[in-house]
């Protein structure tokens, strides 16, 4: 589960999914399968820009449940099979690093959300956390979907 953030805007969760590395790093690499899962439950994205190599950049548009359009501006500092760095760089700027590990056969998950500035990590707390184990859901469908 998503930690509440600690004192210098971080947040981290874990998880542990049934499905080798590769398939969890495909589901990041390639922009058809992250489209359908990234963001949290019931939203979808339109992407405009999808560059996934080091200093790649990813422009997209989630759109919420609500109608709503959320523009996005990233770049990847790292998009290995073992770390996906992501700087979202419109607000509110953070920094997520993903670490994908072997685990006898399954994939450890975690996942590491620095938002630059504590007093909007606190204040966006009810939001991210939910948010964010939401999101690893949904990745968690997406590749049980694939696998069948």
């Amino acid at each position: 589960m998503t930690s509440q953030p600690s004192a210098d805007g971080v947040f981290t969760t874990s998880r542990l999914f049934p499905f080798a590395p590769a398939q969890v790093f495909a589901a990041f690499s390639n922009p058809d399968q992250l489209a359908r899962w990234w963001g949290p439950k019931d939203f979808s994205n339109t992407f405009e820009l999808f560059e996934f190599k080091p200093q790649g950049r990813w422009k997209f548009v989630m759109h919420g449940p609500d109608g709503k359009n959320y523009p996005n501006e990233c770049m990847f500092l790292d998009a290995s099979p073992q770390r996906i760095i992501i700087r979202h760089a419109s607000p509110p700027n953070f920094t997520l690093t993903i670490t994908l590990s072997e685990a006898a056969g399954q994939t450890r998950l975690d996942w590491r959300q620095a938002l630059d500035d504590p007093r909007a990590a606190a204040s966006m707390a009810h939001i991210i956390v939910p948010a964010n184990e939401q999101n690893l859901d949904r990745l968690h469908a997406v590749l049980q979907a694939a696998a069948k």
